[in-house]
């Protein structure tokens, strides 16, 4: 028998409420309640949040809190809720805190010592793992690739050995151009499943292979936001076109370190392009410094 939920708004606390990321029809009743209960709610677009609060009959103050308001904005939030006001935290659509500036809102919250709870539901990343048809028991979820060219470089370059299916977020205007870096990289027989329209009238799922959907979207126009679900490497896979193999084990290293990484997460970065354990490559290291 499932427990009883409190269905009385807590003040002082930071509601994670997930909206629909089409279907209006997925949202939870406990999620309405939670909306229309709360003293005011924050949204990663007022404008289009309160389309979806105008379709649900609610009516509450909102204040924005996205990416680039998050300090200033973040810190009013954490101020009201610790004057105990109830605060509902939503973003456009699916679920706050994942690759979502309410990440860093959450944290501040738990620092404040401020409840929080959240109100499950839809996630794009999720639901488009359960339709893809590939591996569901271990996955790692990597949202948006860098921008940054050497950034970029380095998380496709990891990604290679990566053995765990993985999850990223697309803009349709740049797709094909990340499935060409995917597919130089990774090797264009890998398999992959692209998800779009997620619950709405025009949901559509391909699965093929990186090859295939470099052909498939040569012919037809990009449309709509896309979730890429990627087949993990088999074993001792690292990709067809790696140029930083080509590296010293030090260089490779040391290119990882230029990215940002640490130094033990540079050594694992490269040891996996090599397909190699980290112990190895950590005596290779320092052999070649014995040198």
């Amino acid at each position: 028998m499932l427990h009883e939920e409190k269905n009385r708004i807590e003040g002082g606390t930071l509601y994670l409420v997930a909206t629909p990321i089409g279907n209006l029809a997925d949202l939870s009743e406990r999620a309405v309640k939670v909306l229309g209960g709360v003293d005011f709610i924050a949204a990663e677009d007022t404008r289009n949040s309160l389309r979806l609060l105008t379709h649900l009959g609610i009516s509450r103050p909102m204040l924005s809190y996205h990416e680039h308001n998050k300090r200033e904005r973040g810190e009013q939030i954490v101020q009201r809720l610790l004057a105990g006001e109830s605060c509902a935290l939503i973003t456009d659509a699916g679920t706050p805190a994942i690759s979502d500036p309410g990440e860093d809102l959450v944290a501040l919250c738990a620092e404040r010592g401020i409840p929080v709870t959240a109100i499950p539901g839809c996630c794009a990343g999720i639901t488009a793992l359960t339709l893809s048809g590939l591996p569901t028991a271990r996955f790692v979820f990597e949202g948006f690739l860098p921008m940054d060219k050497s950034a970029r470089r380095a998380r496709l370059s990891a990604l290679a050995s990566e053995q765990r299916t993985v999850l990223l977020h697309e803009a349709p205007h740049k797709l094909r151009a990340t499935l060409e870096d995917l597919a130089r990289t990774l090797g264009g027989e890998r398999r992959i499943s692209l998800c779009r329209e997620l619950t709405k009238r025009n949901e559509e799922i391909l699965r093929t292979t990186l090859d295939g959907a470099r052909a498939h979207y040569t012919e037809n126009e990009p449309r709509g936001e896309y979730v890429l679900v990627l087949d993990g490497a088999k074993e001792g896979e690292t990709g067809t076109e790696n140029p930083l193999c080509a590296l010293s084990p030090e260089a490779h290293v040391a290119h990882y370190e230029a990215c940002g990484m640490s130094r033990m997460d540079a050594i694992k970065a490269a040891a996996r392009d090599r397909g190699l354990p980290k112990n190895e490559l950590y005596r290779k290291l320092h052999a070649q410094k014995g040198e």
